[in-house]
């Protein structure tokens, strides 16, 4: 077995270690604690390189390129809990990913955190953040899969929560991790049932993983109460915990209140850790998602991933709308996020692992360069977050201006030279060719159009007309300002980033425009590497499938979405900070409940989160009043059996026993005095008893 498959546990264990020297270190060690973390990144990195370069080698070679390490944890019983890691060109693709996207937001946060307090610490978080993620992509093991999860759980609450002294910063912490504990707890159960019926949790084990066909064709044979397979069931238990993590709707609404972190903390999340574990969890166990009763063809698709695209085609839209009427340059890539995640899942289930994961991989790229723009952005704005209080950006911030706008054409999917085009019309193709249902297509259709549109918006109020940062107004206040605004020195004129952050601006922006080319339908060699097939150059592929009108309505759709954002925004410079929006103008109403992202927050907090404090209280009342009152009660008798017990034993039991023993006792000295062995005594009573006894006859004698 090579190295690099016998040592895969390296690549999240170096960032853990750096994690773990870091949370050891003074609070002031800020060199050491930023230089574990990027060094551990960079050489996982190495790593990750060479695990990817032995997957392309094991296919050039015509070798298998699943490798497995398995190990023994624990026995119970008779029984042996088992561990190890995979790699595979998902792996692959995945851990080389995540390091190289992460390692830049480890420079990049260098420069953005340089003056923060809690340097030491930030890093500290981050790096375990990215360890963690790093074990959750080469789990063999849904046991250590889920293990890991929960530490990005726990790390993602930690660094949303990073300005805790802020309530809303750590409000968010709180809501992010409850909300995807809700998805957690069907997870957890779902791996319960899955290793009930299967006996192990290991994906691959030479035939015996729970995503080997053996036990699959299992689980599709063992029917529940419901009429549903148990493969099935089990999979959508287990997509609960995927719809958490990736911020799917309805449990969408942590994630843009996670943009009360740090903007670095933002990219890590929205691009390369957190909401991509969901997605790659529904790819990693896809044989048991697509696994389904009846007879096996290619008009057939499992319940499962019907559930994961209509989930995924429902938060495409929603996340797009809501974007739409937004004014926090943050909180619009956070819905923009959504909704590329709906994407994701739209095109695992209608294209397969391929399709998904090919806009996961450039969706990574290009949100993470939008949120580093943004981070540049709000730093050289001295913290304002507030896009109606930008403007002029582009003049005065030429390096970001540059890179943001490469990221946002590559989001939008500008036709043919940006990564986003081709990942997202394969999406559309797939999605057109869906044997199910239309509405997915049309759905992902429109989400295109918004994301154009909203995208164009932001860029004109951010980096086109004039400055509007230093403008004064009554009845606007700075609530959208940036908790880190203490953080950022220097004076209120916009400015542009130091080198160590617009470096990887540069960097991400390269891989934008130019990944997309590896999925084109001509040559799409990240399909087949991951399907483990050749892809051979065929232009011809452009004419088939109805791959080119798709295309071209896609690409119209785009230019479309751009135009209309220019129509309002761009045509005529904003001018006033407090000028109305001008689609806003059209409908306030309805503008405003996009605003309020249609009120699920309020409506969550008037059902579910009051139902819940209700039970609580109730549950506080139960717990004070009748539980406890039950247990008082109960004490309380038996106190009053023990004083009972007392009373009986010390002044009835005692008394009488006691009384008698001191009789028996007196009588036993009495006695004593009879037979104490001196016959002076013994003479005495016996001259005593003459005398009585003469009296008695001389007193006879008289009578």
């Amino acid at each position: 077995m090579n190295w690099i498959v016998q040592n895969l546990w390296l690549v999240p264990a170096l960032p853990i270690l750096a994690a773990g020297i870091s949370a050891l270190a003074k609070r002031k060690s800020r060199v050491l604690a930023a230089s574990l973390a990027i060094g551990s990144m960079a050489i996982s990195f190495l790593l990750s390189l060479w695990a990817f370069a032995h997957v392309l080698w094991l296919r050039n070679h015509g070798e298998a390129s699943l490798q497995i390490f398995d190990f023994r944890w624990f026995q119970f019983g008779n029984q042996w809990l088992s561990l190890g890691w995979v790699l595979n060109p998902l792996t692959a693709v995945m851990l080389v990913m995540v390091t190289f996207v992460g390692l830049l937001i480890f420079i990049y946060s260098v420069g953005y955190m340089a003056h923060d307090e809690n340097f030491t610490r930030f890093f500290c978080f981050l790096a375990l953040f990215a360890g963690a993620m790093l074990g959750v992509v080469i789990a063999n093991s849904l046991l250590l899969l889920f293990m890991c999860w929960e530490i990005v759980g726990l790390t993602s609450y930690l660094l949303i929560g990073f300005w805790y002294s802020n309530p809303k910063a750590a409000a968010a912490g709180k809501k992010a991790f409850i909300v995807t504990r809700i998805g957690d707890i069907p997870f957890f159960l779902g791996m319960v049932w899955l290793y009930g019926q299967s006996g192990t949790l290991l994906f691959y084990n030479g035939g015996a993983g729970c995503l080997e066909p053996s036990a699959i064709n299992y689980l599709v044979a063992q029917t529940t109460t419901i009429g549903i397979c148990a493969a099935t069931g089990i999979a959508l238990l287990i997509f609960c915990g995927a719809v958490g993590k990736s911020g799917q709707f309805p449990l969408h609404v942590w994630l843009p209140d996670a943009m009360e972190g740090p903007t670095p903390v933002s990219a890590l999340i929205h691009a390369a850790t957190m909401v991509a574990a969901g997605v790659f969890l529904v790819a990693r166990v896809y044989p048991l998602m697509s696994a389904h009763a009846g007879i096996a063809s290619v008009l057939t698709t499992s319940t499962a991933l019907q559930a994961v695209t209509w989930v995924g085609s429902i938060t495409a839209l929603f996340g797009a709308l809501i974007a739409v009427a937004q004014y926090d340059i943050k909180r619009i890539l956070a819905y923009s996020t959504v909704s590329q995640l709906g994407y994701m899942m739209m095109g695992l289930g209608v294209g397969g692992v391929s399709v998904g994961m090919f806009h996961l991989i450039t969706h990574a790229f290009f949100k993470s360069l939008l949120f580093l723009g943004a981070g540049s952005v709000i730093h050289g704005c001295s913290g304002e977050q507030d896009i109606r209080r930008m403007g002029g950006l582009g003049r005065l911030m030429p390096v970001t201006f540059a890179t943001y706008a490469v990221g946002m054409l590559a989001l939008c999917g500008f036709p043919l030279l940006f990564s986003g085009f081709w990942s997202k019309d394969e999406i559309l193709h797939a999605a057109h060719t869906w044997n199910i249902s239309q509405a997915p297509f049309y759905m992902g259709a429109f989400a295109a159009l918004l994301t154009a549109f909203y995208m164009s918006r932001q860029v004109f109020y951010v980096f086109g007309g004039k400055s509007r940062l230093a403008e004064e107004t009554a009845d606007l206040s700075h609530s959208l300002a940036s908790p880190d605004t203490t953080n950022h020195h220097g004076s209120s004129a916009p400015h542009e980033s130091p080198a160590v952050m617009t470096i990887p601006l540069m960097i991400l922006s390269v891989f934008a425009l130019l990944l997309g080319f590896l999925g084109t339908p001509a040559w799409p060699w990240f399909q087949s590497f991951l399907e483990d097939t050749q892809a051979p150059l065929d232009f011809s592929a452009f004419s088939t499938g109805g791959m080119l009108p798709v295309m071209l309505s896609s690409s119209v759709i785009v230019l479309l979405g751009l135009t209309i954002g220019w129509w309002f925004y761009g045509r005529k410079p904003i001018e006033s900070v407090d000028a109305p929006d001008n689609v806003g103008r059209l409908s306030p109403s309805i503008f405003s409940a996009l605003g309020n992202a249609l009120y699920f927050d309020a409506i969550y907090g008037a059902t579910f989160v009051k139902l819940n404090t209700q039970l609580s209280k109730i549950s506080d009342w139960l717990d004070r009043w009748v539980w406890n009152g039950a247990v008082q009660t109960v004490t309380q008798i038996v106190f009053g059996f023990a004083y009972l017990d007392n009373f009986l034993d010390t002044h009835v039991v005692n008394s009488g026993f006691d009384g008698g023993c001191q009789g028996v006792s007196r009588s036993g000295q009495i006695l004593s005095l009879l037979q104490a062995g001196r016959i002076q005594r013994y003479l005495k009573i016996v001259a005593g008893a003459l005398i009585v006894f003469t009296i008695l006859l001389l007193w006879k004698a008289k009578i």
